[in-house]
């Protein structure tokens, strides 16, 4: 069975909102898949501050940038679709939307980007709401992208995202296990914007730093590091907490990033001496496998377990996660497991998502 859908992600470091449309394959319960199109469309500046102070809104203005912003993402689809010539060709649409309240010990989680307003916008079926449902029985809801890893990427046995938080996986050969691992991209972004850049292009304000070992004993020191997974972090512990600990320090801009990435690479590593996976193949991919100095220091923190860093090409860096998206909206639309419990710590698999038909009968 053939599905062509597309996936849309917007990651916590609001680089911009990903768009995936891939053909994907079911054949006797093996995947495969195609990327025919992907972009990347950067949020203007009214768009990013939006998201990034919606957290501090009252309910009804929230409620109305939920419906503004879903609207805004159906208007962008519409755009790609005409961009890359895709008019009747697109089957359905899986929106992970933007997350701003990510509360799973409540059972809350909340991503912005309404699905009825991205259905009626783009007049096709849409599936949002993908974590919601795996809260509700008492899991982290994150990571979900896992079940695509399974599904679409055999061969590795470890993935690590680098995203605005770092977030890793494992296949033990008997189940997944994932969890939130550190903030990265959002505040080494917050660490660049100090200074007018956007971000720390390839890492080289960093590798010009110096790690402060006081403020790194710090960082790893803080408690979310020693809790037992599954656990999963919002955006607010790298924004609120890392970030504020590191302005205390008053170190130059490049000190502090030099100690972030170190502080990413200590807690990455210390990710796999706990779960024991040596003699493995790290696959990474997210805006922060952009950063080389960054992926230097990451691939001589797993040198000791003798852990293969593999960086893959750029499409895939990019647009694994909206791809996974669209993969976890077709499983909703097949009505199958698309959340794995084993990873979320949830009292069971569940088939995640809100469906919107958009289509007329």
């Amino acid at each position: 069975m053939t599905y062509r859908a597309i996936g849309l992600m917007s990651g916590s470091s609001l680089d911009g909102l990903d768009i995936v449309f891939a053909e994907l394959i079911e054949t006797a319960g093996s995947w495969s898949y195609e990327i025919i199109a992907a972009d990347c469309h950067p949020y203007n500046k009214d768009w990013t501050e939006r998201l990034k102070n919606a957290v501090h809104l009252n309910a009804l203005d929230y409620q109305l940038l939920h419906t503004a912003y879903g609207h805004y993402l159906g208007e962008e689809v519409n755009r790609f679709i005409d961009e890359k010539s895709l008019h009747f060709k697109v089957g359905m649409i899986a929106s992970h939307g933007h997350t701003t309240f990510h509360l799973p010990a409540q059972r809350m989680t909340a991503q912005l980007g309404d699905g009825a307003a991205i259905a009626a916008t783009t007049k096709l079926p849409v599936i949002s709401d993908l974590r919601a449902l795996d809260v509700a029985f008492g899991g982290q809801g994150a990571p979900i992208v896992p079940v695509a890893e399974k599904l679409l990427f055999k061969g590795y046995s470890m993935f690590l995202n680098i995203g605005g938080i770092a977030n890793i996986s494992f296949n033990n050969g008997e189940e997944y296990i994932a969890f939130d691992v550190c903030p990265a991209n959002r505040v080494l972004n917050l660490i660049a914007n100090s200074i007018g850049k956007e971000y720390d292009a390839g890492g080289e304000l960093a590798a010009s730093g110096k790690v402060h070992a006081g403020l790194l004993e710090q960082l790893n020191a803080l408690a979310y590091y020693s809790q037992p997974y599954p656990k999963s972090l919002a955006n607010d512990f790298g924004t609120d907490e890392v970030y504020p600990l590191i302005q205390s320090y008053n170190l130059s801009p490049a000190d502090a990033a030099a100690t972030m990435v170190a502080h990413i690479g200590v807690q990455v590593a210390s990710s796999n001496s706990k779960l024991q996976t040596p003699n493995s193949k790290l696959l990474v991919t997210g805006g922060g496998a952009f950063n080389t100095f960054l992926i230097g220091e990451l691939t001589k923190s797993l040198k000791e377990f003798d852990i293969e860093v593999v960086v893959p090409d750029e499409q895939t860096v990019q647009y694994k996660e909206a791809l996974a998206m669209a993969l976890i909206g077709v499983l909703r639309w097949r009505q199958e497991y698309n959340v794995l419990s084993s990873v979320t710590g949830a009292g069971r698999d569940s088939i995640g998502g809100a469906v919107w038909i958009g289509q007329e009968a």
